[in-house]
């Protein structure tokens, strides 16, 4: 049975894609709001249809923690693909920082071009990185939130890598606050492969850190530190 309802739902999540992607193009004229609010409902149609086909649901808590926050940067754990859409609903309006390749996917990279991305090439380096400052500095001035998965890459459940300095980085030059947010969305939803469990995926949030009188190193270790911390707990469930 978990095969036919993975199969049913990678079949919805292919078909209504390029149907999306339609309607973005016909807004793409118009402000990022609208072309936010338009592109953004195949995410939620996602993961709406992944809790019908699959019976994969999702909690959160620490929501609590954005309420007096205008924008910020979320640094977050990645495990999957999940976490990309269900965060267009769980938090609010955002752009991700992501691999420049991504932009070329037929359809999913086409919509994803018109929610002005902070797109770079990780081969570019201080150049790449300047880039997620300039760049996020100029969404976050204009009330978008900012994604960066400071580990770089999907990793299984189980696995870290030191985080990148970019997502520290922006909050120390832009003086928005980090906040921190752990998953465990690979366990259920693996960052290869067809099949996709039952059950319920857990997110926390954590309190934001605040740059003033901190360092680039120290606003990275505190969003590391708690995060695993936070993993620990989750995967231990």
């Amino acid at each position: 049975m978990i095969y036919l309802r993975s199969t049913l739902f990678f079949i919805g999540m292919v078909v209504s894609a390029p149907l999306i992607t339609l309607f973005g193009l016909l807004v793409s004229p118009l402000p990022f709001t609208v072309r936010y609010r338009v592109i953004s409902q195949w995410a939620f149609f996602v993961i709406w249809w992944l809790k019908v086909t699959c019976k994969l649901d999702y909690k959160v808590s620490g929501l609590e923690h954005l309420n007096s926050i205008e924008a910020g940067i979320l640094l977050s754990k990645h495990q999957s693909a999940w976490e990309t859409m269900a965060f267009q609903s769980i938090f609010p309006p955002q752009v991700w920082v992501l691999k420049r390749s991504l932009l070329w996917v037929p359809f999913f990279g086409w919509g994803l071009a018109l929610l002005k991305p902070i797109a770079i090439d990780r081969g570019a380096g201080r150049k790449a990185l300047q880039q997620v400052i300039d760049q996020g500095i100029e969404r976050l001035q204009s009330g978008i939130w900012v994604v960066i998965f400071p580990e770089g890459t999907r990793l299984a459940p189980g696995k870290k890598k030191k985080f990148a300095a970019g997502g520290a980085m922006l909050a120390n030059k832009s003086g928005y606050p980090a906040i921190p947010v752990a998953h465990n969305a690979g366990s259920f939803w693996a960052r290869r492969g067809l099949l996709k469990r039952p059950g319920v995926i857990e997110v926390r949030i954590g309190a934001p850190i605040y740059p003033e009188g901190r360092s680039s190193s120290e606003i990275n270790q505190l969003a590391e530190d708690w995060i695993d911390t936070q993993m620990a707990e989750i995967e231990s469930l």
